[in-house]
């Protein structure tokens, strides 16, 4: 079975895309400190305090969103490309 790269592209495009909104959702939802400490929570310790804006524009928000999907997009493809190359070259030494 082959992977199509540009459905499993816009498959993953489309996933981060709704985690970029969670995320921003939970920024504008949670206090600083809240954040601060889920965002710790995620990276095992690692203090986020001093680097973290929790206060970012409309249009940093909009950049954010279309290089998510844009980088996501291309993992999937490259997923699909190389899954694609693995199981051809299986398929040609049986």
């Amino acid at each position: 079975m082959k992977l199509n790269p540009t459905g499993l592209g816009l498959a993953f495009g489309i996933a981060a895309v709704v985690f970029y909104l969670g995320c921003v959702l939970l920024m504008s939802m949670a206090g600083d400190q809240a954040l601060v400490l889920f965002i710790n929570g995620l990276l095992h310790g690692l203090n986020v305090e001093s680097i973290i804006a929790p206060r970012i524009g409309f249009w940093v928000t909009v950049l954010g969103l279309i290089n998510t999907f844009v980088l996501s997009w291309l993992f999937g493809a490259l997923i699909a490309v190389v899954y694609n190359g693995v199981v051809s070259r299986r398929a040609i030494g049986r």
